[in-house]
């Protein structure tokens, strides 16, 4: 199977990477179920990457019917260490605009239905997640976004992401509310994923792609899906050109991660104490460990 360091997450507008060449489509199957889609593994400029489209090439699951666990164990089937999600995000603050770019170094959780853990049945690991994302590889993504002077794009380095449920857009009285709690972006997507990806050992970090400006903003009106089609068309091609320079930067100077290892000291249950099954479903987490 063919391996890469590096993987991306497209989220919504970004279902292919152009710039991908020597391009193979690999099935992969997780005891987890089937990811989203095929992953794409090809090179940028030489260097291996996987490329996975989060709702499908042709955008059939909604968020909360996205496969999390097969998506990022699909990634560490492929040896990924260091995972870039591109994600759509509305701006819940008046300074990041649409067609902006946000780097978060935090989360919030309000999503309801989701599984964000590969543990349970006979083991529990319980991982620290207060940086939830790796800050060297989020540094990478930011100082690759501001090499390269996009117009019409300012980079914001740090805020917060409000993770949803989704699939409705937020009421007014929400996006206010999670403007008074200091949020910067809102999102449906990328806090399962952070968590799994750390629980997996692998660096992550969100590049959010304003889209809109939720609902709370009076001079703007109430986002609608044809808003954000447009702008994600636009975003998609900068998210592009920021993900070719990121890999560059990052296959020139991979950083050092705390989340590479993240379960040292997360597994509470004495390994031999594991049902065998479960011990073989979790084989690729915790083979280093055993």
């Amino acid at each position: 199977m063919a391996e890469a360091k590096i993987g991306v997450i497209g989220g919504s507008g970004l279902y292919k990477m152009e710039a991908l060449k020597d391009v193979e489509e690999v099935q992969i199957d997780t005891p987890f179920g089937s990811p989203s889609d095929a992953l794409i593994v090809g090179t940028l400029d030489g260097t291996p990457v996987a490329f996975l489209a989060r709702h499908g090439r042709n955008h059939h699951l909604m968020p909360s019917e996205l496969p999390f666990r097969a998506n990022i164990h699909a990634m560490k089937q492929l040896g990924v260490e260091y995972l870039i999600s591109a994600s759509a995000v509305g701006s819940l603050k008046a300074e990041a605009k649409p067609l902006d770019m946000v780097v978060p170094d935090q989360f919030i959780d309000r999503t309801k239905n989701r599984v964000s853990t590969f543990f349970g049945e006979g083991i529990v690991a319980h991982i620290a997640f207060a940086d939830p994302v790796c800050n060297h590889l989020a540094g990478v993504v930011a100082d690759a976004i501001a090499s390269l002077n996009l117009p019409d794009v300012t980079l914001h380095r740090g805020g917060t992401y409000v993770c949803m449920e989704g699939p409705a857009f937020s009421t007014k009285a929400e996006s206010n509310l999670y403007r008074s709690w200091g949020a910067t972006v809102i999102g449906m997507t990328n806090l399962p994923e952070a968590k799994l990806a750390r629980e997996a050992e692998i660096a992550y970090a969100t590049l959010a792609l304003v889209t809109d400006y939720d609902c709370w903003h009076p001079d703007h009106d109430s986002v609608t899906v044809e808003m954000v089609i447009g702008n994600l068309q636009r975003n998609a091609v900068n998210a592009q050109k920021v993900i070719q320079e990121t890999v560059r930067r990052l296959s020139e100077n991979p950083p050092t991660s705390e989340a590479h290892s993240a379960l040292k000291y997360a597994i509470l249950t004495q390994l031999d104490k594991v049902p065998a099954a479960t011990k073989q479903k979790l084989e690729l987490l915790l083979k280093k460990y055993l």
